[in-house]
């Protein structure tokens, strides 16, 4: 049994894995970066950088394979219309229709809750709580 990390006759191109399929291409780099020709090759094949390398080496030796999974990037909730914020301007729509989005984005600021006009405008629209124009009634002579 030799003590070499690396194995001159490994060829994982035998697993035939599915060309977009990126948690078998990252455990493919990270078998490939140790057992196989290094870091170097390995990141280069599958276009990896170095740095991000070492960063889903440390998360798989964290978490296993689990953490080989692409996960959703962005934002995980709103950060600005928080649900909070949403009911006060459904609130403050239905106790004055006729106030406009200007003036529920004031009266909410005034109240230390950080929202702008275009949240407001938004939200009333998403919501389909916009005033009511009057309709012109037809003449009939």
């Amino acid at each position: 049994m030799t003590t070499s990390s690396t194995l001159p006759d490994l060829d994982l191109t035998l697993f035939n894995f599915k060309e977009g399929d990126s948690m078998a291409t990252k455990m493919l780099m990270l078998i490939e970066g140790i057992y196989g020709m290094g870091v170097k090759h390995s990141i280069n094949k599958y276009g990896y950088t170095e740095q991000r390398y070492y960063q889903v080496l440390k998360d798989f030796k964290k978490s296993g394979s689990a953490s080989l999974i692409d996960q959703k990037r962005g934002p995980k909730h709103k950060s600005r219309r928080t649900e909070k914020i949403m009911q006060q301007i459904i609130r403050h729509r239905f106790l004055d229709p006729d106030a406009s989005a200007a003036v529920i984005a004031q009266k909410l600021n005034q109240t230390d809750m950080a929202v702008s006009l275009r949240s407001v405008e938004r939200t009333i629209q998403e919501y389909g709580i916009q005033k009511k124009t009057p309709s012109i009634k037809s003449r009939t002579y």
